[in-house]
């Protein structure tokens, strides 16, 4: 009877166990039998059908199936001419690069003439973004449900708000929690319910966006008649108060988004100005060749880029030595060739590197032409980082911010760590007495030049990624670099810091009021009038340019 019993028990069980797996296995294989299917019904005549084939294909539970709509929707989707296979083709110089819809399966390069697109009208593409966002409403990548979200959005209807309702229950991500009230909300206010519109507008006051503003507007406008487009008084008042502590907010972005322009202003005239702070505050030197060094380093990052093309973060990043080591050779050049003669005579030096100048000029012209070279950013330095509605960063000019404040630490660090900065320093504050030291002035001159020249070619290479390349381009950062040094205080790299920053906040501050150019002049005044009283600038440094 025992082994009877177990006999009848567990042979059963042992049965249905082993054939558990292949249960499964051939609940796979029908639903791959029902993706391949229903991909084929894509390529119906009739665009009832392949609506019908998109909502199929929403209901299979297979991960190729966002792909394949994906595809369709963005106009990937082909079909093979001789045997009607159904691929994702990548258009490319040489056709397309397909591959196969249902599998993925890379099936090579294809003519023109090989394939025929899958087409969709207005309808389709509607039903085809909602449908996605439904499927990846459920991924696993926070992303992912944010962008289901946005297509949800753009084709809203009652189940997408069911959707949006069910996914905010058990949603964990912040971003997207924000965005899904933001869509719920925005609907709300088409509701018959006072309470609800009042819990809408109550949500909405928190959200910085443009919708929620032209909403809110639309609750406190009049039509022609004279009547409120929103008839209860309550509802109205509530919007009021929304949009007064959006509006508060807006304020603020816009105070940011100055600020963040001045101070991105103030990054390109300290990096125009801290090479002129060296030659002009330790040597007494007035360089009107400064801005064409500028120049050649901004035409370095141009030759750069025109030799490795296809590695712009890579050109970009080695121009910065290449800069500073041209800039830098020609700095010393000028001062061996003509400034070591000039020594004490300030107004000669202003002239001889005017000259130089017109030289450096005639000759970029006559290398690379008189016409301006556009220097490409790479990929990381391209576009803005779009914090909401109304804040954006520019990312070429927030890296210039960077940029230069790294720049000033390592030339700080140059002269206070290094002999050459000490030697620098002792040569700035007392000449005759250095020299009585043993210190090679000769030699330090030239490479205090030197240094400034190259810092002012590593400027050039940040000025390429906000402005074209051009004869031109020193002749208008050599005046705002002056006033940047001597209102600074000549010589002092901190008061060089803080005036280029302080002039950079004051541009973008008087523009809105004044105009570019009027704001330009208004500085400029100030800056006058401001040596008038204190001539040697906010921080005075002593050495012989202060002394004399």
């Amino acid at each position: 009877m025992k082994p009877d019993f177990f006999r009848r028990c567990f042979c059963p069980i042992a049965m249905l166990i082993l054939l558990l797996p292949s249960f499964t296995l051939g609940q796979d294989v029908l639903a791959g039998d029902v993706f391949s299917e229903t991909l084929t019904k894509l390529n119906a005549t009739s665009m009832q059908e392949r609506s019908a084939a998109i909502d199929q294909l929403a209901a299979v539970k297979e991960p190729r199936a966002i792909v394949v709509l994906q595809a369709l929707l963005d106009g990937h989707l082909l079909k093979l001419k001789d045997d009607g296979k159904l691929v994702i083709g990548i258009e490319n110089s040489s056709g397309y690069k397909l591959s196969d819809a249902k599998t993925g399966q890379d099936l090579g390069v294809a003519d023109h003439e090989a394939v025929q697109k899958i087409t969709v009208n207005n309808s389709l593409r509607i039903s085809l973004r909602k449908t996605i966002g439904h499927l990846e409403l459920s991924a696993n990548d926070a992303k992912v449900r944010l962008g289901a979200v946005y297509a949800i959005a753009k084709s809203i209807d009652d189940e997408g708000i069911t959707l949006l309702r069910d996914r905010l229950a058990i949603e964990q991500d912040a971003t997207v929690q924000d965005e899904i009230k933001l869509v719920l909300g925005l609907e709300a206010l088409n509701s018959a319910d006072k309470t609800a519109r009042l819990g809408a507008i109550d949500l909405l006051k928190n959200h910085a966006n443009q919708a929620v503003v032209n909403r809110l507007n639309a609750l406190v406008e009049k039509d022609a008649d004279g009547h409120y487009l929103e008839a209860d008084a309550d509802v109205r008042n509530q919007a009021k108060v929304a949009l007064s502590k959006i509006n508060s907010r807006l304020q603020w972005y816009a105070a940011v988004e100055t600020l963040f322009f001045g101070l991105s202003l103030g990054a390109v005239l300290v990096l125009a100005a801290i090479g002129l702070a060296i030659t002009f505050g330790v040597m007494g030197v007035i360089n009107m060749a400064h801005g064409e060094l500028m120049m050649l380093g901004a035409y370095t990052t141009y030759v750069m880029q025109q030799l490795m093309p296809d590695y712009l973060g890579w050109s970009l990043i080695l121009s910065i030595p290449a800069a500073f080591v041209i800039s830098a050779s020609v700095g010393i050049a000028i001062e061996r060739g003509i400034i070591r003669f000039l020594y004490g005579r300030p107004l000669e030096t202003l002239l001889a590197t005017f000259g130089v100048s017109l030289f450096l000029q005639q000759t970029v012209r006559s290398i690379f032409s008189p016409l301006n070279r556009s220097v490409a950013s790479p990929e990381w330095m391209s576009g803005t980082w779009q914090i909401n509605d109304f804040l954006s960063l520019t990312w070429n000019r927030f890296y210039i911010l960077v940029f230069c404040v790294l720049v000033f630490a390592l030339l700080l660090q140059i002269l206070k760590r290094t002999r050459l900065g000490l030697e620098v320093r002792a040569v700035a504050q007392n000449r005759n007495m250095a020299k009585a030291m043993g210190i090679p002035t000769a030699r330090v001159d030239a490479l205090t030049f030197g240094l400034g020249s190259g810092i002012a070619g590593v400027a050039g290479v940040a000025l390429s990624q906000i402005t074209n390349v051009g004869p031109n381009l020193g002749q208008a950062y050599i005046v705002d670099s002056f006033m940047v040094v001597v209102f600074g205080g000549v010589g002092n790299l901190w008061g060089t810091l803080l005036a280029g920053f302080a002039l950079g906040i004051a541009n973008k501050l008087l523009e809105p009021v004044a105009g570019a150019v009027l704001a330009k002049i208004l500085v400029l005044v100030f800056i006058i009038l401001f040596i008038q009283k204190r001539p040697r600038g906010l921080f005075p440094q002593k050495g012989r340019a202060a002394e004399g």
